[in-house]
């Protein structure tokens, strides 16, 4: 029994609890699209069946009317643009939560029970275990079906209950119970999967350190070649590939640094410390490993005034650096050589919330890459990137209650805007001096 106790809660913690919520299962721009544009077409064909067609015991044309421009809700396009972030799931859910158990359970309600929306509300179950996080169809199933029955009591009208309601009970009991058994195993298939993918990045990253370890040696020894007696042109020439060297070394750890904290970022429980925004700014600038002097000295940090946040500062340190390196290779791709001021990271207050922008001056980012490059593993850099740096960046700021949002003009640079709680807990907010 102990044993079962400790099992059970476990369960509880890991997978009820902990587990992160997917309020839009497998969110994309064009499945969006096709939700909303059959959900419109199909309000209006099915009214013309239940009304004319077939017709039913009852149907209300201004609430298929409602209920199809509730759709459009679907292919809002700031819900399109960006489907995994937190307002589009909220969007989502409530669109969702209208469509399916409200009006379905009212619908049902007010047509008695009959074969007809019996089938429909069972369809409609599995059909909502199947579009969002299963704890999510759980709570809109019972809020929703509850919310469907009390409008059909204060609907005036006196509609006729099922003929067999125990028969009905039976059939939606079995189709709710297959719902959450399906939603329960789809929602662990797809973290198992997730977290071995990214344990398996993870132990791969780490076991090149060791050759990491070895190149930077071989720097250490042309440094102290050029310690030698040798000419002036051969002691700069190794003075220069032992910097290259270990700004390679430096620059492959920091890579490694961001690919072990993905694959930590949904096993581990992260720190919550706070952070000022402009130290954390200010150091990973410093201590990032640039390529030459001109790239160092193409970076500026503006703080119009610094701020404190919560959140993980190493996991943060990696966000920061994943960026700047994004940016300069957009300058590096630019047709120009990079100069003083072409990127630039501002810190500051926005709206009440504080703000860390990260802009360039180099090629920028169609609209059509804008709508992606949060994905998992979609990358516009196909020759060198894996594509999971920015949904990394996205992760980590919306576990501290951010938003990661970008705005940027083919040609004209790109501005990437990290937006996030401004805490009490550490220094106050402060403006530059």
């Amino acid at each position: 029994m102990k044993n079962t106790l400790t099992r059970w809660r476990r369960w509880w913690r890991d997978d009820v609890i902990d587990a992160p919520l997917e309020p839009i299962l497998h969110p994309s721009s064009q499945r969006l699209l096709w939700i909303g544009v059959f959900t419109f077409g199909g309000h209006m064909l099915f009214h013309w069946m239940w009304a004319y067609a077939l017709p039913q015991p009852y149907e209300n044309a201004l609430a298929r009317v409602f209920m199809a421009f509730t759709a459009l809700i679907y292919l809002m396009p700031g819900l399109r643009r960006d489907p995994t972030s937190a307002s589009s799931g909220r969007l989502f859910t409530l669109a969702t939560w209208l469509q399916l158990p409200w009006f379905f359970t009212w619908m049902y309600g007010m047509n008695g029970g009959n074969p007809v929306w019996l089938g429909s509300l069972v369809a409609m179950i599995l059909i909502y275990y199947h579009a969002t996080d299963w704890r999510l169809a759980t709570a809109g199933l019972i809020t929703g079906g509850a919310a469907g029955l009390l409008t059909t009591h204060l609907s005036g009208l006196s509609p006729i209950g099922p003929e067999q309601p125990m028969a009905n009970v039976v059939v939606i009991g079995f189709a709710w119970s297959m719902g959450l058994m399906l939603g329960m195993s789809s929602a662990n298939l797809r973290r198992a999967r997730l977290l071995n993918t990214l344990s398996t990045m993870g132990v791969m990253a780490h076991e090149l350190r060791t050759p990491l370890a070895t190149v930077n040696l071989m720097g250490d020894v042309l440094r102290n070649l050029s310690q030698s007696d040798v000419s002036e042109a051969k002691r700069k020439k190794f003075e220069e590939l032992a910097t290259r060297l270990q700004n390679l070394v430096r620059s492959m750890n920091r890579q490694l640094d961001t690919q072990i904290s993905n694959a930590q970022l949904l096993r581990l429980p992260r720190e919550q410390v706070a952070i000022q925004a402009a130290e954390l700014v200010q150091d990973v600038v410093a201590n990032y490993p640039y390529r030459s002097s001109r790239e160092r000295d193409c970076v500026r940090v503006q703080v119009q005034q610094d701020f404190c946040f919560v959140g993980s500062r190493a996991l943060f340190a990696q966000v920061m650096t994943n960026l700047l390196k994004n940016a300069l290779h957009a300058l590096a791709s630019a047709s120009s050589a990079p100069q003083p001021g072409d990127l630039r990271v501002n810190v500051g207050i926005h709206h009440g919330k504080g703000r860390i922008a990260v802009s360039d001056d180099g090629v920028g980012i169609s609209h059509e890459l804008q709508a992606r490059i949060f994905e998992p593993f979609y990358s516009s850099q196909a020759s060198i990137g894996n594509g999971l740096g920015l949904t990394f960046c996205k992760n980590v700021i919306e576990a501290a209650n951010g938003r990661l949002s970008v705005h940027s003009e083919p040609g004209l640079g790109a501005v990437f805007m990290i937006d996030l709680p401004v805490s009490t807990n550490g220094a106050p907010a402060r403006p530059a001096h």
